[in-house]
């Protein structure tokens, strides 16, 4: 039987799903490899993940599916879904001491989420200007 591990990852508005699967290394976003993804800055923060544990992806094919939100929140909860899978696909726990001493969002959704706007106003706080005269 075939191993395959299915992950998400959240942030704002933006839901990245992940399948692991027995492979060479190929880590595909809405079918774009990595190493090819438009934005350097957004390749950089999605290989976090890769790079703190290097050869943890040598012989797993990762396809990520991304839609909602902007580049950078994408990029977070795509970043969110590797590292989750990475974890479940190895199950060593000193993986998961090394993303959670650099930084907790890799394994846990930033559950943060922009505040609704309100009436009488241009924004969530902002209010329109009031005159006595």
């Amino acid at each position: 039987m075939v191993k395959i591990v299915n992950t998400s990852g959240k942030r704002k508005t933006a839901i990245a799903r992940a399948t692991f699967r027995p492979g060479s290394g190929i880590v595909r976003i809405n079918s774009v490899p990595l190493e090819v993804y438009p934005n350097e800055l957004v390749r950089m923060k999605i290989s976090e993940p890769l790079l703190l544990i290097p050869n943890a992806i040598d012989e797993v094919d990762v396809a990520i599916d991304v839609n909602g939100g902007g580049i950078m929140g994408q990029a977070e909860a795509i970043r969110t879904a590797l590292a989750r899978g990475i974890l479940k696909w190895h199950n060593d726990p000193q993986m998961k001491d090394v993303y959670l001493s650099y930084d907790r969002t890799l394994l846990v959704n930033d559950s943060r989420q922009k505040e609704s706007k309100k009436p009488h106003g241009r924004g969530a706080r902002k209010k329109f200007q009031k005159s006595y005269r």
